[in-house]
């Protein structure tokens, strides 16, 4: 039976894209599934699996560190994303005027996204070292503001402020980037407009700039949750002290009394938020 040109058309798609759909349902498909089988079995270190319903779930609200690690995570989530798009739209507006070696400068303020993860972590701890650091000896030799040395990194109640730090430094370039692409479409006659009916440059910012932004920035922001919700080697590699659900489904499966059947658990509950954004993205942002 001759087929028709739509049809043939069909087939040959599905031929070109059958190698990326195996490769997707082999390494991301399948372990989601698997990891949600897991989650309703007690795992034992000799790969035997008891099955036990909804216990590991029952046993993930009634415990206090998953609900303290959940805080963490909205709190790292809400600094990160609130800051990286705000220093980042601060950037861009100060990039977007004419100043000498502008372009130099827009160069160096990429460095910190493309630098590698290792690498700038190892600097961090070193800044806040609480012997040699650059951050104590400011603090307490310097300007005399203290007069003993703390260990900021290894205090877990100041540890969740320098990741946070660290994210907005390390990511704020991505939203600069974003941003000041958008500010250069930007029609200079909204602004000329804007002057003649008597604003001034905070009028014209909230007037022509930010309504021209609004998209740019509800995209880049949730985006960066979805990113960072699941972030895991930036903050372990800086401070493995702070607690993430990323960082506690590790230590959770991987570490003292290991539970992996209880981690699958808390990793389907990340998956669930997880997808809960992605679906918000895909039909409010990008509107399929």
């Amino acid at each position: 039976m001759d087929l028709s040109i739509a049809q043939r058309e069909s087939r040959l798609g599905w031929r070109f894209i059958a190698p990326s759909v195996g490769v997707i349902g082999l390494l991301i498909i399948y372990p989601i599934l698997y990891n949600i089988y897991l989650s309703f079995f007690d795992v034992k270190l000799t790969g035997d699996k008891l099955f036990i319903g909804l216990a590991n779930y029952q046993r993930l609200l009634s415990d206090a560190a998953f609900y303290g690690a959940a805080i963490t995570t909205v709190l790292y989530l809400v600094g990160t994303v609130v800051g990286s798009t705000i220093i980042g739209l601060m950037v861009a507006l100060l990039m977007n005027m004419t100043f000498p070696f502008r372009n130099l400068v827009r160069t160096l303020i990429l460095l910190p996204y493309f630098a590698p993860v290792i690498s700038v972590v190892f600097g961090w701890q070193f800044i806040f070292d609480p012997v040699n650091g650059i951050y104590n000896h400011l603090v307490v030799d310097v300007l005399k503001i203290s007069s003993s040395r703390h260990s900021l990194i290894g205090n877990p109640n100041s540890a969740l402020g320098v990741v946070i730090l660290f994210d907005i430094w390390k990511h704020f370039p991505l939203s600069y980037m974003l941003i000041i692409s958008k500010l250069q479409s930007i029609n200079k006659d909204q602004y000329e407009a804007a002057a003649m009916d008597g604003c001034g440059p905070i009028g014209r910012f909230v007037h022509v700039t930010l309504p021209e932004l609004y998209f740019v920035l509800g995209t880049l922001m949730l985006l960066r949750m979805i990113w960072n919700l699941n972030k895991f080697e930036d903050v372990f590699l800086l401070a493995p002290n702070v607690e993430t659900l990323p960082i506690f489904t590790y230590y959770a499966a991987f570490t003292g009394i290991i539970d992996q059947g209880f981690a699958a658990s808390i990793s389907v509950v990340q998956f669930g938020v997880l997808a809960l954004l992605i679906y918000f993205y895909v039909k409010k942002v990008l509107k399929w």
